[in-house]
């Protein structure tokens, strides 16, 4: 099973390189085109994905929120202020998505994968977490002794993100951006293979087309085939892996499959 994902956020990437951005504005108008952009891809390959919203998202966003269920997809959760995550948004975060659409809400997943509690994730009732990107990269991806497929804790399903069987190169969002699409889609077919299913995760803002747009002082890295080339990029992944005949589901169909009874 492929599990797309999409942390559906307020854009305030901006502010990590000191520019003094407003994201509750400018940085919705951002994240909610590509948002739209992915829904509109989606809709076309006729699969379907998990969209990790915050609560600003959600309270800014309601009719687009309400496109997301309508189309088939899951909402789960992504803390509340983006920018400034609080210990206390594993619980508001649910409360303010579970208002604004009316569905009960299964999974959470940290802000930028930082840390979570367990104990928290827990008590607010969540079946699943996936805020783990058990990749080989100096930083906050570095998770060399956490496991890489999914594994119980709690009572909770954690769900990390997907990375290469032995180098644990990651092959998230930044991975399609820059690597060459024969050897990104080969990486992601022998992961796949290797772990019987395959989890990776996106941004709205990074199908903007940031490369128009200077003054934002995104790295390259970010702005290398972002907007509608990268558009077309997840179109041709997902292609691709509708020949090799699999199969697209929400978090929470995968939590049901495999949950231990």
């Amino acid at each position: 099973m492929i599990l797309l994902s999409f942390d559906t956020e307020e854009f305030d990437v901006p502010r990590e390189h000191g520019v003094d951005y407003d994201t509750l504005h400018e940085g919705m108008e951002v994240s909610v085109q590509g948002t739209e952009r992915i829904l509109d891809i989606l809709k076309a390959n006729d699969v379907h994905a998990t969209f990790f919203c915050t609560g600003n998202f959600a309270e800014h966003a309601p009719n687009l929120m309400q496109r997301i269920l309508r189309e088939g997809h899951e909402v789960a959760c992504h803390g509340v202020d983006h920018w400034n995550p609080q210990p206390s948004d594993v619980q508001q975060s649910k409360e303010i998505v579970e208002r604004v659409t009316g569905v009960t809400v299964r999974g959470y997943r940290q802000p930028r994968m930082f840390h979570v509690s367990d104990e928290a994730i827990a008590a607010a009732g969540y079946t699943y977490n996936s805020s783990l990107n058990p990749a080989f990269i100096p930083g906050r991806y570095m998770h060399l002794n956490a496991p890489r497929t999914w594994f119980m804790k709690d009572q909770v399903m954690q769900i990390p993100a997907s990375v290469t069987p032995w180098i644990r190169f990651p092959l998230f969002w930044l991975s399609l951006h820059n690597l060459p699409e024969p050897l990104y889609h080969w990486m992601v077919r022998r992961t796949l293979r290797h772990d019987g299913y395959f989890v990776t995760y996106f941004h709205p803002w990074e199908f903007y087309e940031l490369r128009e747009h200077p003054e934002l002082k995104m790295p390259f890295i970010i702005r290398n085939h972002s907007g509608l080339q990268l558009c077309q990029r997840l179109t041709r992944l997902i292609q691709m892996l509708k020949a090799e005949g699999a199969t697209f589901g929400t978090f929470t169909e995968f939590v049901e499959k495999h949950r231990p009874q």
